[in-house]
């Protein structure tokens, strides 16, 4: 199993925005073969800053998920409103 870390940071009027993007494409991302969970966190003192972490059964899952139309479409509604590139790590339990 995998664990998939996203940090992005959003211009300030686009949180709103976002946060109802993930609450709109949650569910269609957990149902993707190999997706056991999906969760976003908020930073606690930078309100702007936020994390995506998603568990895998294996980075071939995690990928079928990014070369999907439907990862492509919640990105591209995601990235306008970015303030930074967004990083990314893809981490496994010792």
């Amino acid at each position: 199993m995998i664990t998939r870390v996203v940090k992005m940071s959003f211009e300030a009027d686009r949180i709103e925005l976002f946060k109802k993007i993930f609450a709109e494409t949650k569910g269609g991302i957990r149902a993707f073969p190999g997706c056991n969970e999906v969760n976003l966190f908020q930073h606690a003192t930078d309100p702007s800053v936020f994390f995506t972490i998603s568990k895998w059964n294996s980075e071939a899952d995690l990928d079928h998920y990014r070369n999907s139309e439907f990862f492509a479409k919640v990105w591209n509604m995601t990235r306008q409103g970015f303030k930074a590139k967004p990083e990314a790590w893809t981490l496994q339990e010792c």
